[in-house]
């Protein structure tokens, strides 16, 4: 494997993962947010190589599922809210 070709993809990879703590931000995650932007800050400050590659991706892996367990999370609480004030409500 090309050693440079890794390096060439980080730069996009980081900028993937930062993407995705925005968002996780936005959704009001920011427990889940700073984890993942400590995390890439820290991969991306050390060797450019194929593990550095590896890692990344997998945090953007890991980075969906947060959000889509948040996202469900929230989705949970708005019914159990609504639930709950029809019930108070009756």
């Amino acid at each position: 494997m090309d050693p440079h070709a890794a390096s060439e993809e980080l730069p996009a990879l980081y900028r993937a993962v930062l993407d995705r703590v925005g968002q996780l931000e936005l959704n009001g995650d920011r427990v889940a947010a700073r984890a993942i932007r400590a995390e890439a800050i820290r991969i991306y400050s050390r060797a450019w190589d194929e593990k550095a590659k590896r890692r990344l991706e997998d945090l953007l892996r890991r980075s969906s599922v947060d959000l889509i367990a948040f996202r469900t999370r929230k989705r949970g609480l708005r019914r159990f809210a609504a639930r709950r004030r029809s019930v108070v409500a009756g």
